[in-house]
């Protein structure tokens, strides 16, 4: 202190025109002695009288406390008793500790390092914004809050060879280096637990990663955990989690559960290879159904063509062309008018195809029946009956599909419960009722014209269409009795390639048996498509053609 005190007198810089004084008291790490000191310094007497002061000197400008708080607090609460200034440097300024650097001034008895930069910085507090030079040419200044500039040494205590401790300088603060170069320290020589050279870890676990939560172990200490991975849906984007979150209904956690992510939503694309494919398959269904229509009418005065009412075939012709076509209503982004139109065009134009079949079959049983004595079966033939049939089935499906579109409507939907981590963007169809309606009205019209064409596959004749017929109603119902199971053990878009599977399936199997038959006479073999091959030898045969 006596020191410190001199050098501020002797530097005129720091405090022109103004002389330091001081007394001095010693504590003795005595509560009480410190108690007793106090009062000396405000009475000025041996003898402390309280509430007096009875010193002839000018009262003291403040009293430097003891360093510790012990001591300290109980005499700042008495000195505030008398509003005297309570300063324990150890407490007011960040700069005070053996690990400091100071101005060179203090530097010629480092035993008094500490106290002297303290009692320095306490006597220059008021001065705001200076900046000197010392009598050793060192920069000396201070803040706006008379503190020096922060100059740090860091310091790491080590074990010495013999055991002792002591304090080896690893690093420093300047906070008036440049930007990036005021913290510098040398990791190699820092000595951890051990005087170990590495970082070391937590005795009992190791920290959690991001995508994971902590899980205390009972009966352990806090620092006891287990990292336990976060839910499906969950998410933790800090290390040590203690918590995971869950993602918001459309989106989803990433691989390692860091971050919520966008869900795929998925459907059956025009750009994914299974809904090209199927485009495709459509296409050339397409356009062979009308080359195959082509090919007809221009023989349509063929013997071949006009067997077995030319008229319904037209008609199948058709209605298969339209039932591949349809099958791009279920390719692509699920639209408001595509889900409202694709089962009720579906079902329609096939119930409308199967009634066709059935007409052909049932004039092909009308036709060799009504050559027989006395058979009264000559009225029935004519459009009449395949007019009826048709349209009648038919009515009844758009009967069918006009209440399930009234009542309950298909619609476009974004399923995000179905499959784990994936939007399934589908066509809600409302009524499975209505639906399974439809497929059964189908199914049941398809079962009576594969009975009819059965019992009528083996009536004589070179252009009996029965067998073909059969054939294709028996390729037909393997086609969706297959579908039944695959279609409800299947989900989102993969559910919509099995509908689509069979409707071309289907729709093939009647193409292939009924007409390709015919197509191969037409095209290839065109010596059998006279009216002679037509007849035949037996008289029989002619008679029950000219009845076709």
């Amino acid at each position: 202190m006596a020191f410190t005190v001199n050098e501020i007198n002797r530097e005129q810089k720091l405090l022109p025109n103004a002389t330091l004084g001081f007394h001095l008291y010693d504590t003795c790490l005595s509560i009480e002695r410190l108690l007793k000191g106090s009062m000396w310094m405000l009475t000025g007497k041996q003898e402390p009288t309280p509430n007096y002061r009875c010193r002839s000197q000018p009262p003291l400008s403040a009293i430097v406390g003891d360093s510790t708080s012990t001591r300290s607090i109980p005499m700042a609460r008495l000195l505030g008793l008398s509003r005297q200034p309570q300063v324990s440097y150890y407490a007011t300024s960040p700069l005070l500790s053996d690990k400091l650097q100071f101005p060179s001034f203090f530097r010629t008895i480092p035993s008094q390092r500490t106290h002297a930069l303290g009692i320095a910085q306490f006597f220059l507090y008021y001065m705001k914004n200076v900046r000197f030079k010392n009598r050793f040419g060192d920069d000396i200044s201070f803040d706006s809050n008379g503190d020096p500039p922060a100059l740090y040494t860091i310091f790491n205590l080590q074990v010495g060879a013999g055991g002792a401790p002591h304090s080896v300088i690893v690093g420093s603060f300047d906070v008036e280096a440049p930007a990036g170069q005021q913290l510098h320290v040398n990791q190699s020589a820092i000595r951890w637990n051990m005087q170990k050279t590495e970082v070391p870890h937590s005795a009992c676990s190791e920290s959690c990663a991001p995508g994971y939560r902590k899980a205390v172990q009972n009966g352990r200490p806090t620092c006891c955990f287990d990292c336990i991975l976060c839910a499906e849906g969950e998410i933790s984007n800090e290390t040590d989690s203690e918590n995971c979150f869950r993602c918001l209904d459309d989106q989803w956690p990433n691989e390692k559960r860091t971050a919520c992510v966008p869900k795929v939503i998925e459907y059956l694309s025009y750009q994914e290879p299974l809904g090209v494919a199927l485009s495709a398959i459509v296409t050339f269904s397409s356009f062979l159904t009308t080359a195959i229509w082509i090919t007809f009418f221009k023989n349509r005065h063929t013997p071949v063509v006009k067997a077995n009412n030319r008229e319904l075939s037209y008609l199948l012709l058709g209605g298969i062309l339209l039932c591949f076509l349809c099958c791009l209503l279920f390719i692509g982004e699920p639209q408001e008018i595509t889900c409202l139109w694709r089962q009720p065009a579906f079902g329609v134009l096939f119930i409308f195809c199967v009634s066709c079949v059935l007409s052909k079959t049932i004039m092909v049983v009308i036709a060799f029946n009504a050559t027989k004595p006395s058979s009264n079966m000559r009225k029935w033939l004519g459009p009449r009956v395949p007019m009826v049939t048709v349209s009648g089935c038919t009515f009844l499906q758009v009967l069918i599909c006009a209440i399930w579109l009234l009542n309950c409507p298909p619609f476009p939907e974004k399923n995000m419960k179905l499959r784990t981590g994936i939007i399934i963007f589908q066509c809600n169809e409302c009524s499975k009722t209505a639906f399974w309606c439809m497929l059964g009205g189908m199914g049941v019209l398809a079962c009576a014209s594969f009975v009819v064409a059965f019992l009528a596959r083996k009536l004589p004749d070179n252009f009996n269409e029965a067998k073909w017929i059969t054939f294709s109603m028996l390729v037909f119902l393997s086609v969706w009795l297959s579908f039944i199971p695959g279609y409800l053990s299947t989900q989102g878009k993969h559910m919509v390639a099995v509908e689509v599977f069979g409707i071309l399936s289907s729709s093939a199997g009647l193409l292939t048996c009924i007409f390709f038959p015919k197509c191969f006479i037409i095209i290839l073999r065109p010596e059998m498509n006279t009216r002679r091959h037509l007849f035949g030898k037996g008289d029989r045969k002619t008679q029950k053609m000219k009845a076709i």
